[in-house]
């Protein structure tokens, strides 16, 4: 079994980070790169930021402000947020990007996986998918979870992963920021459904919900951010907690 990671999100809005539920992120909760260079420090495997108002209102990456914040960034970087091209994805590698995440822009161009894979390898691209159940579905939301793109999430993964996707970062919208546990249904559906390493985003609340979705519906690294945000549990702790269930994590340097 591969080394299980602890990876913040960071939901980067208007220069600063925010949170809420269910995508509604109205919390304030501070600048990011104070953010940044704590997490330097605190066991972080990876961090994802993600610019959550770019795909909503069709802006370009901010790259300016992404080099500012890779220079006080000393863990692997994931960026995601209003990419559409292999342009743009140059420019957020230069700007020292470690990874890309792409969303919404693959609904009408999934071949940029195929061409971004190709080109900068599989391990650079990850897919994001944000999900909503529909009664008995798994539906995929777009923009930042606002529009309804009627792609069933199973099969869109699965069409993902085929064309080439380093991993996939899967979040609920229903759990997110709710700190009532990761959807374990939709993990293992998905987990079950590709090759890949999947990303368990929505709902952390405490460390067993992050070992259940290991150890129950076999995530390979779990992502959070109110966890970390809004209670005193930290990802080093996390880390403990499932070493202590036996389950495999890296041991930090740092």
């Amino acid at each position: 079994m591969l080394k299980v990671r602890v990876i913040p999100t960071l939901l980067w809005k208007d220069f600063g980070l925010v949170k809420g539920v269910s995508f509604d992120s109205w919390r304030r909760i501070g600048p990011l790169l104070p953010a940044i260079k704590v997490y330097n420090s605190r066991e972080v495997d990876e961090l994802i930021l993600v610019d959550i108002m770019a795909s909503r209102e069709g802006n370009i990456p901010d790259y300016e402000s992404l080099d500012d914040f890779a220079d006080e960034c000393f863990i692997p970087l994931t960026v995601g947020g209003g990419i559409t091209n292999l342009s743009q994805i140059i420019s957020l590698l230069n700007s020292g990007a470690d990874k890309i995440s792409l969303n919404s822009a693959l609904f009408d161009n999934p071949c940029l996986v195929d061409k971004a894979s190709y080109q900068f390898g599989v391990q650079c691209i990850v897919v994001s998918i944000d999900v909503r159940r529909l009664g008995d579905r798994f539906i995929c939301f777009s923009h930042a979870g606002t529009q309804n793109t009627q792609r069933e999430t199973v099969s869109w993964a699965r069409e993902l992963a085929d064309r080439g996707a380093g991993e996939i970062l899967l979040t609920s919208i229903d759990r997110d920021g709710t700190m009532q546990g990761y959807d374990l249904e939709l993990i293992e559906k998905v987990v079950s459904a590709v090759n890949i390493p999947v990303i368990a985003s929505g709902g952390a609340g405490n460390y067993q919900h992050m070992i259940d979705a290991v150890k129950q519906a076999g995530a390979s690294s779990v992502a959070a951010a109110s966890i970390f945000h809004f209670t005193e549990q930290t990802p080093s702790g996390a880390k403990v907690a499932m070493r202590d269930e036996g389950i495999p994590v890296r041991q930090n340097l740092i």
